[in-house]
């Protein structure tokens, strides 16, 4: 089981289930890619194996986002796919991370290759437990349709399945119609809802993995 209630303080999170895929759903500004972040960050400090599929960020970047949260990371820990359409030769190394570029957002069968190659880098490391990070699914969809988006979420939850991993894939609730919201979130086994709270802050509530919805809280 992997344990996330240290990062979001619910019993929900205390023992998720290997394989699991969870959605993080909010508005724009409301800190999902720092919560994604500090889930995999969490995971690595203990060993864990962690990947970033990057829509919009560099790849550099992410990678010194991680070792600010993990100073002793090891380089074979992370693999980055970056989905921006830049770079090099594939994959790049930065920092000792290998950097699997893909050729746009859009490119799902490229993005499918990049986190394959990803989690075969980690298995190779010897990492038999991991967390996968996806930012944002809001880019993809700018690119392709809910349909297709939902279908390629689905086939990367039976890969992270087989692996025994965890995945964390945000969405920006504020950019997309109900429908669509509605159509991605069945993709996943849970979901970790975050809205702005009254007099300032925020609030999150998790779906999906226990018996009852829980209630809203702050963080």
């Amino acid at each position: 089981m992997y344990d996330l209630s240290s990062v979001l303080d619910f019993d929900a999170l205390a023992e998720v289930r290997p394989g699991s895929s969870i959605l993080v759903s909010g508005p724009a500004m409301t800190g999902k890619e720092n919560l994604v972040y500090d889930i995999l960050a969490d995971g690595a400090r203990d060993g864990d194996g962690a990947v970033v599929v990057t829509t919009s960020d560099k790849a550099a970047n992410v990678v010194t986002e991680f070792r600010d949260r993990v100073p002793n990371l090891e380089g074979a820990q992370l693999g980055v796919v970056d989905c921006r359409g830049e770079g090099g030769a594939d994959p790049d190394l930065v920092d000792g991370v290998s950097v699997h570029q893909v050729s746009s957002p859009g490119d799902l069968t490229g993005i499918g290759i990049g986190i394959t190659k990803a989690l075969e880098g980690l298995h190779d490391s010897g990492r038999e437990r991991g967390r996968l990070a996806l930012v944002s699914l809001s880019t993809m969809l700018t690119y392709t349709d809910k349909k297709t988006v939902f279908k390629f979420c689905h086939v990367l939850s039976s890969r992270l399945d087989a692996a025994g991993y965890i995945g964390v894939f945000t969405i920006d609730s504020g950019a997309h119609d109900q429908q669509t919201i509605q159509v991605i979130k069945q993709a996943f086994d849970g979901l970790i809802d975050i809205r702005d709270a009254e007099g300032g802050g925020r609030e999150a509530r998790v779906l999906g993995l226990a018996n009852e919805p829980t209630d809203w809280q702050r963080i």
